[in-house]
């Protein structure tokens, strides 16, 4: 039993050692030399990973920073702490901060305007070869800072190594993703406008069409459909302050800050933040390098705006199903089912629902991961970027797919108008009539509790009942009573700002025309 239990083929094992062994990474390539103050002329930059070879080792690329180390770090160790599998998309504000920081050593005298130049241009040859696809980033170069900078040192020589004089890759990557974060918000800005457009634009298309309210969801108060789709736009308006207070708050440079005490070199931090449209310097340096609070702000603001879509999207589910039966996607924006041919499902906004769990989480983990590391920099922080940049595409994706959805629903009038009679959701404008005719609410809130008990025995809604058996239950009522009652005279009884009302509404939707510069009276 011993040798069964322990007994492998020898394929596995040679499979085995295969997969593990370590890889070997080619030399760099050598310097090219540029032509003082001349525009420089670039070789090809063969940037290539690291290969493993049985029959060859090759010895692997000083790290930029390894002049204290007698050995290279192993293949399995390269690969658990690499990055630049996923910080690569940070390359343009990387570089962008670059350039400021070498536009800055120049006029401190630092570097020499000449050795400027030759940076500046060699940074925007990078660029161009990134986003051509001709750049090959290296894992052995870990990082998206060291791969520019090490290419940058294979294109241009010297000049390079003097690129990152007072910076250390603690306030390096902490300006690059507080740039991306200000990009991502105003992307998302965005997206929110755009479902704040199709909601109002099907508002507007549904003007006057009343539907069910529902409170514990259970039919409570006559509502405008459009009263209900502007709600969803006041809650994405408040999405988009909370973004626009968290880029403000972000919006302040820790470029200068250094590893975590800053430097005894003559920079001009004021300079890089203005260049790089940041408010002004972080002003304490171990604060810029250690904190992460501007992301777990920005992923909160993303899991609320989460919530309300996922509630929209749950709602629009339930309004689609035959239970409800009030909206009706087009093909465009539904899918099938593979075992049965009569489903039509209204899929994205089932997913948007799901997505909130991702956005939610994506919270959760950089709070797990912030709980317990000291001061300064944690090498544990490379974990921010993942749950950021998952957080963002998910979010810009639910908003586009939500307001996608919406161009492409219509609300079925006459099923919406069988389900209005039932649930008697006139009851509390009927409180309201006796509140008006001088009897305290907690009576009249009896008194109409009464009267839907006296319906439900009759099978009858309140609009049904006589003037007499009304008065039965109090002498106060009189004709004017059935102005009160059924859902299109309930919802004129609405008058308090911000309420259900016809001419309350219309005023909400003005307001949101204008605020989204939309034509109010024009096809939607």
């Amino acid at each position: 039993m011993e040798s069964l239990l322990y007994s492998w083929p020898t394929p596995f094992f040679s499979s085995l050692s295969t997969s593990f062994s370590n890889q070997s990474v080619p030399n760099a390539r050598p310097i090219f030399p540029l032509m003082h103050r001349a525009k420089p002329h670039f070789e090809p930059l063969r940037c290539t990973m690291s290969q493993s070879s049985e029959t060859e080792s090759k010895p692997k690329e000083t790290k930029l920073w390894g002049g204290r180390f007698e050995e290279s770090v192993t293949d399995i160790v390269e690969k658990f702490t690499e990055s630049i599998s996923f910080d690569k998309q940070l390359y343009k504000h990387d570089i962008r901060g670059s350039k400021a920081h070498a536009s800055m050593l120049a006029k401190q005298g630092l570097i020499s305007v000449s050795d400027r130049d030759i940076i500046l241009q060699g940074l925007d040859e990078i660029e161009r070869r990134i986003e051509a696809g001709e750049f090959v980033w290296r894992t052995d170069r870990e990082d998206v800072h060291m791969n520019i900078e090490a290419a940058l040192t294979d294109m241009v020589g010297e000049p390079a190594k003097k690129l990152h004089t007072a910076r250390s890759r603690n306030d390096q990557v902490l300006t690059d993703f507080r740039l991306w974060c200000r990009d991502a918000i105003d992307r998302i800005i965005g997206s929110i406008r755009h479902l704040q457009v199709a909601l109002v634009k099907l508002a507007l298309n549904n003007e006057g069409l009343i539907i069910p309210g529902y409170t514990h969801l259970q039919r409570a108060q006559p509502v405008l459909l459009s009263h209900l789709l502007l709600a969803y736009v006041e809650q994405l308006a408040r999405d988009a302050g909370r973004l626009l207070d968290c880029r403000t708050r972000l919006n302040f440079c820790p470029l200068g800050a250094c590893a975590l005490a800053g430097t005894g070199l003559p920079i001009d931090r004021f300079m890089t933040s203005e260049s790089l449209g940041f408010t002004a310097p972080m002003r304490n340096s171990i604060d810029a390098v250690s904190d992460r609070d501007f992301v777990l702000e920005f992923l909160s603001a993303n899991s609320i705006i989460a919530v309300h879509l996922s509630r929209l999207g749950e709602e629009w589910v339930l309004w689609a199903s035959e239970e409800f039966g009030f909206i009706a996607p087009s093909d465009s924006v539904s899918t099938g089912s593979s075992i049965m041919p009569q489903k039509k499902n209204p899929d994205p906004m089932e997913l948007v629902r799901g997505k909130s769990a991702r956005v939610i989480g994506d919270l959760v983990t950089l709070l797990t991961l912030c709980k317990g590391l000291p001061l300064a920099y944690n090498r544990d922080l490379q974990e921010d970027k993942e749950p950021m940049f998952d957080s963002v595409k998910t979010i810009i994706g639910m908003l586009e797919v939500s307001a996608e959805f919406a161009d492409n629903i219509t609300f079925n009038e006459e099923r919406i108008q069988k389900a209005l009679p039932a649930g008697y959701l006139d009851a509390t404008t009927l409180a309201d009539y006796l509140v008006k005719k001088g009897i305290p609410f907690r009576t009249s809130h009896d008194i109409v509790g009464r009267s839907v008990a006296l319906c439900v025995s009759k099978n009858c809604h309140l609009q049904d009942l006589s003037l007499d058996e009304l008065r039965s239950l109090n002498p106060v009522f009189d004709n004017d009573v059935y102005e009160f009652l059924g859902v299109e005279n309930a919802v004129k009884k609405f008058n308090s700002y911000g309420s259900t009302g016809s001419a309350c509404v219309a005023h909400q939707l003005d307001f949101w025309v204008a605020k989204l510069e939309l034509n109010r009276s024009g096809p939607h």
